[in-house]
């Protein structure tokens, strides 16, 4: 072997390895609130676990009830990048929901766990409500049909 032929040899590990190096084995993700909230949950067992053990193995509550304080809810969302197909966007991996009980004692009674496709079966209420506070009066209502009668005019 020659003494260039070394060399170029030497560059081309070299540079491979730079490229190869740069390869990443994970998907690239973009995560919020508690990750790996399933696995933490499976820690916490119903009326053993308390308060105290909520808060070491999982951390502060990102929101609790509002008609219950004793109600604990944590939050976990994970985004990754699309495929070619999809353009590079983000795509919703798991978008999961923890909901802790306790009693007035601090002890665990009920722990729900909602991952994305439990939060597709919730239903939804048909009814509509009408606020009365946005409702235009009657001159109102005539003030904006005559301004609508004379900037449509001028457009003409």
């Amino acid at each position: 072997m020659s003494f260039k032929s070394k060399h170029f040899l030497g560059y081309i590990l070299i540079i491979s390895f730079i490229i190869l190096n740069a390869c990443q084995l994970q998907e690239p993700s973009n995560n919020h609130g508690i990750v790996f909230l399933k696995n933490r949950s499976e820690k916490l067992k119903i009326d053993v676990s308390n308060t105290n053990d909520a808060l070491k193995m999982i951390g502060q509550p990102h929101t609790t009830s509002i008609n219950n304080i004793n109600e604990w809810i944590y939050i976990e969302r994970v985004l990754v990048k699309g495929n070619y197909h999809k353009l590079g966007k983000n795509i919703l991996k798991s978008n999961n929901v923890l909901v802790l009980r306790f009693d007035k004692y601090g002890i665990l009674k009920n722990k729900t766990f909602l991952d994305k496709n439990d939060k597709n079966k919730v239903l939804f209420s048909k009814n509509k409500t009408e606020n009365d506070l946005t409702r235009k009066s009657f001159v109102e209502n005539i003030l904006q049909s005559i301004k609508t009668k004379m900037y449509g005019n001028k457009n003409n």
